[in-house]
């Protein structure tokens, strides 16, 4: 099965969250596009982002919270709990994973973490099924 699944560093926030997992980002009505695209229309909650607008990770060249000198802050703890537990998706190990593999290496591992088995399309990280297919995840 070929799969048309791709992701691009742009998509990945500085927390680890993949924007092109997120039901914002794959829905067609009312789209998100990540929270590093710079538009007039951008989504409100990313514009105010505790995260992404840090001044610790300001001073980072990475512009990733694994280069922050008190990573894993609170924030980041708070937000990978809840992915964690809610969506089967740490942001601390993302965060790890480009750390110590790089960022291409981490983008062709989440090509075969979010491609749905059955259909090839992207899952999202906010469902238990594909929402191509319905694919039921485990």
């Amino acid at each position: 099965m070929t799969t048309s699944v791709s992701f691009e560093r742009s998509l990945i926030a500085p927390c680890g969250i993949n924007c092109g997992t997120c039901m914002a980002f794959l829905r067609v009505k009312n789209k998100c596009y990540g929270c590093w695209v710079d538009f007039d229309s951008k989504r409100k909650t990313c514009c105010e982002c505790k995260i992404k607008n840090c001044e610790l990770l300001a001073k980072t060249s990475s512009k990733f919270c694994y280069e922050c000198k008190i990573f894993p802050c609170e924030k980041i703890k708070h937000i990978d709990k809840r992915y964690r537990t809610k969506y089967r998706a740490s942001l601390i190990q993302n965060l790890v994973t480009i750390k110590e593999t790089g960022i291409t290496t981490f983008l062709e591992l989440e090509v075969k973490k979010w491609t749905c088995p059955n259909c090839g399309s992207t899952l999202s990280v906010h469902r238990d099924h594909c929402l191509v297919c319905s694919f039921e995840l485990t």
